[in-house]
């Protein structure tokens, strides 16, 4: 049976973008007769609000979307450590206490998530008495995983890259785990079978791929879907007040005509919804 899910975080309202991703995701569950997942991200510490999170169910039901809740991030905090644990156990974790400008300043490349760390504290080792993050030994976890591959449904099979990213944070200091590490997790916890999101998270799926595999995790199959941007061409973001669908929801609009007009463009486009957030918006 096919499995997807919608994770948001509840640190601000969902928009359009946030409606595309969870009717892309309902609709591949439903295409095959199979399930779709609602899972509330909430470990991002005071950022965290409950009241969103009921704001996303109102608007998942408002766009006409029927779903399967599972279990928060933040009662899940237990299996994240364990598989931190796991990770440290192997040797593949180590601590870091740079802060992000002193990575800034030493990096002397770039990756997917931004700089990457150059392996400071891989040298030097662990400090004593002082907050820290932990951090993938990626050239030993490559090197004990092999060659990987995984599959999109867009794209086909992939080879695995996760050297892309250099020394990854795979525990935070300001939250229990990193987006990598729980969303890898979670997924095998729920049976995702097939994990949809958008193209922005494509590169994401190397590392994860990596996680699997030295976690012992099953390999779902991806799909990433077109992102939706505003009329300036840029992604939708919460950062950047894209429309609240709460609000669209509280004014009286339609939302099952709004997610029919989301899943026409799609498919008229196959690429960009650009048109109809425009008219929309």
């Amino acid at each position: 049976m096919t499995v997807t899910r919608f994770a948001p975080s509840p640190n601000g309202p969902l928009h359009l973008g946030h409606a595309f991703s969870a009717i892309v995701a309902h609709d591949r569950a439903s295409a095959d007769g199979g399930e779709f997942l609602l899972r509330i991200e909430d470990i991002d510490g005071a950022r965290s609000r409950a009241e969103l999170a009921d704001d996303f169910r109102a608007d998942l039901a408002w766009l006409g979307l029927t779903y399967r809740e599972v279990t928060p991030q933040s009662q899940r905090i237990p299996t994240y450590h364990a598989a931190a644990d796991t990770l440290r156990d192997m040797g593949l974790l180590y601590p870091c206490t740079c802060t992000r400008a002193e990575v800034a300043a030493a990096a002397v490349a770039s990756g997917p998530d931004g700089p990457i760390y150059p392996g400071t504290c891989l040298r030097r080792g662990p400090q004593p008495g002082v907050d820290a993050a932990w951090r993938l030994d990626m050239k030993n976890a490559i090197r004990l995983a092999g060659a990987l591959e995984w599959t999109d449904e867009r794209r086909g099979v992939q080879t695995a890259q996760p050297e892309l990213f250099g020394d990854v944070v795979l525990w935070r200091k300001d939250a229990p785990a990193s987006y990598h590490l729980a969303a890898t997790l979670d997924d095998a916890a729920d049976g995702v079978t097939h994990v949809t999101r958008g193209m922005d998270l494509f590169l994401s799926t190397h590392i994860h791929r990596l996680l699997q595999h030295l976690l012992g995790l099953p390999v779902p199959v991806w799909h990433h879907h077109p992102v939706l941007t505003g009329p300036d061409g840029r992604k939708l973001a919460k950062r950047r007040d894209a429309p609240a669908l709460a609000e669209r929801r509280r004014a009286g609009e339609d939302g099952q005509a709004l997610a029919a007009d989301l899943r026409a463009a799609l498919f008229a486009t196959g690429i960009s919804l650009s048109d109809t957030i425009n008219q929309q918006s």
